[in-house]
């Protein structure tokens, strides 16, 4: 008996010291969640809380008529924190007052659903007190504004607990127009001018704490930054729309007409080598037509358009002249085990050097070559580097191949490689190499460097100036030059382009070309030709120098320069002339636009009297002596100064106003004031006229 009362004690015993222990845990439990559970649940909110980084706005990219042609566009994901003290407060009170309206407004703006489906949505969100409640996400700025005048959201955030997420997104108002030039600014596919200026248009970005929720999404915990995102800045491209549109527009349309592969066409301003437009378009897998590539950096065997470098290394070095004559051989001349054709049998096999580039001979051009410079090739290609073909052209575009120069030494360097270049073949440049040399004839021997920003600004202040660079200012001797001139404007007159331009009111200088291009492992059996045409215009006072080239399909009927290439460039000459050169218009940014005649400004009234004064702006003051804030209007009529009054227990209108007025105004009324961006304002937390009190805190957004 003994023995079982002693085990029964023991078993008594830890059944009531775990009885015990069970009643301490669960008290504890209660007293953790009743007690403690604010200080507990706010740390477990810091440990959700992360410090993000905040992506700078990116700088925009314009055209130098002032269009935009790359920018950056905010998107919105809103959120409702249904847990502030301004909507539970007074049992929900300001909730129900406003659930109706804003339900209706909801319904009105996004059209997804109904204001009864809109009010159910939020009833239960706001029961459960959703703390992140995600209401919509990739709303623009526009449905933005108009969310925070709503019912409920215009109270502010910490009354409506409406949060904005913001984010940026970049766009290409003119979508194809230079679509591979302007280039693409996402974070691993950067290419055209978004690549090569990445480091000017990214600005800083910054930094913020935010609070993570469902999916691992950052909502803002407040609407301060760590570290403020400094916004990038902006650069003034060359490029034209309107002869971005006119080039695109001609090389759409013979693209389309002749069923090709692929294209480009350059205009260059000859004066200062500034890259009016560029437009490249590649076939694509539906047989559409898209800016896949940048087929004007692209290095390939130019064809016939080179003959203009063979006949200027010849003219430089005094081995011929233009009145020389010389035999075509009817067109067919063997070199070196090897056959060079001429595309087309000519009338007359005996005719001058002139005669011989205006046909497009190709038999003329490597006979002159081979007697000249078989035995010192060097000479010619000594050439070739002056003229900077076997180099980049240096254009401020990340991606541009180096040129293929083939030297003796080389593998692929052969007794035929010194005659077929002569005429455009064994040998690799680019659209853009074609459209530098022809620029440098016409500019009178200075060759420039061609490129694509003209400068760099930050909100509408000149940072910095990208002046023209000469790249020589002498290709070669002006008697050279003279006879260049001469030959160029022979081709349009008499030559393979004499039909093209035949009643033009105005003088071309320009060269065909035709190539039969290889096509990977099939080599030449598929008999694709590209078309190509470079010139300048007006001839006797050049303005523009243009560059078309065109790859077309396999045994295309139509294939030759002067009716492929040549109608395209015709068409921009065209264009330009009439539009431009004819009326003797500039083309200068901003030269023809006016001024908006509206404006209104919000300010002290000394200062906006002291501006008008010295912008001899005449005004028609309505405040009387007594006013201190003024509002400056001007639409149609005279400028109009008139009262802005300020009661002193009500919020006034602070948009327009600079930060060193809205400040004085909202300090001298005893509110505290944060800042965020810069320049005026644009918005204010605090809504104008609605009652204030001293210590208020109140946010000014600036634009």
């Amino acid at each position: 008996m003994e023995v079982k009362r002693d085990i029964l004690w023991r078993v008594y015993l830890s059944y009531i010291l775990m009885v015990i222990a069970c009643i301490a845990i669960f008290g504890k439990a209660v007293y953790i969640q009743q007690v403690e559970g604010a200080k507990w649940r706010s740390m477990s909110d810091s440990l959700h809380q992360r410090i993000d980084e905040i992506e700078a706005e990116r700088g925009t990219i314009y055209s130098e008529d002032g269009q935009m042609l790359s920018t950056s566009i905010p998107q919105f994901d809103i959120f409702i924190d249904f847990r502030v003290a301004g909507l539970r407060e007074k049992n929900g009170l300001r909730f129900r007052e406003n659930i109706d309206s804003l339900s209706f407004h909801l319904a009105q703006l996004f059209k997804d659903m109904s204001p009864v489906e809109y009010k159910r949505v939020l009833q239960q969100a706001y029961k459960a007190q959703d703390g992140y409640f995600p209401l919509k996400k990739k709303i623009s700025f526009t449905q933005y504004d108009s969310l925070r005048n709503f019912p409920l959201f215009k109270l502010g955030r910490y009354k409506s607990g409406m949060i904005a997420n913001e984010r940026t997104i970049r766009l290409n108002p003119y979508q194809m127009l230079a679509f591979r030039t302007i280039g693409l600014a996402r974070d691993s596919n950067k290419v055209g001018l978004e690549k090569t200026y990445d480091a000017v248009l990214k600005g800083r970005n910054g930094k913020q704490t935010v609070r993570s929720i469902a999916g691992g999404i950052g909502v803002p915990v407040d609407d301060t930054y760590l570290i403020e995102p400094e916004t990038g800045k902006d650069i003034v491209s060359t490029i034209d729309v309107f002869i971005q549109d006119i080039a695109e527009a001609a090389l759409m349309k013979m693209m389309v007409q002749n069923e090709a592969e692929n294209g480009c066409a350059i205009v260059l301003e000859t004066k200062t080598g500034k890259v009016k437009a560029i437009a490249n378009l590649g076939r694509m897998a539906n047989g559409t037509y898209w800016e896949n590539l940048n087929y004007a950096i692209t290095p390939s065997e130019p064809g016939s358009t080179f003959k203009l470098a063979t006949l200027m290394a010849l003219l430089e070095d005094k081995k011929v002249n233009l009145n020389q004559t010389l035999n075509l051989e009817n067109g067919v001349w063997r070199v070196a085990g090897q056959t060079v054709y001429d595309s087309e049998r000519h009338a007359e096999n005996i005719v001058t050097v002139k005669q011989a580039f205006e046909l497009s001979s190709n038999v003329a051009m490597a006979k002159m070559a081979v007697s000249h410079y078989s035995n010192n090739p060097q000479q010619y290609l000594k050439h070739l580097r002056k003229m900077r073909m076997d180099t980049i052209t240096g254009i401020d575009l990340v991606g541009e191949r180096k040129p293929v120069i083939h030297r003796p030494g080389s593998k692929l360097y052969g007794p035929t490689t010194i005659p077929w270049m002569s005429f455009g073949y064994n040998l690799a440049i680019s659209p853009l190499h074609t459209a530098m040399l022809y620029n440098a004839i016409a500019n009178n021997g200075t060759m420039m460097r061609p490129y694509l920003v003209s400068s760099i600004k930050e909100e509408g202040v000149l940072l910095k100036e990208i002046p023209p660079v000469i790249l020589d200012t002498q290709i070669c001797s002006p008697a050279t030059l003279a006879m260049l001139k001469a030959s160029l404007e022979g081709v349009c007159i008499a030559g393979t382009a004499k039909s093209l331009f035949a009643g033009t009111p105005y003088k071309v200088a320009g060269k065909t070309g035709t190539a039969l291009v290889a096509d990977g492992n099939r080599g030449y059996a598929n008999k694709i030709y590209q078309s190509s045409f470079a010139g300048y215009f007006p001839a006797d006072n050049p303005q523009y120098t243009c560059v078309v080239v065109i790859k077309n399909k396999p045994f295309a009927a139509n294939f030759y320069g002067a009716s492929v290439a040549g109608p395209v460039f015709k068409e921009i000459a065209d264009r330009l002339y009439g539009t431009y050169i004819k009326t003797n218009k500039t083309l200068i940014a901003g030269t023809n636009k006016k001024d908006s005649t509206y404006f209104k400004y919000n300010g002290y009234k000394a200062d906006l009297a002291y501006l008008s004064e010295k912008l001899q702006l005449k005004i028609a003051d309505s405040t009387g002596r007594a006013d201190e804030w003024t509002s400056l209007n001007k639409n149609t009529a005279a400028a109009v100064m008139q009262k802005m009054p300020i009661n002193k227990n009500a919020m006034p209108p602070l948009k327009g106003l600079g930060l060193k007025d809205a400040l004085y105004l909202c300090e001298e009324m005893g509110l505290m004031v944060l800042v965020k961006g810069r320049g005026r304002v644009l918005d204010q937390s605090i809504l104008p006229g609605q009652p204030i009190a001293k210590g208020q805190l109140i946010q000014i957004n600036l634009n």
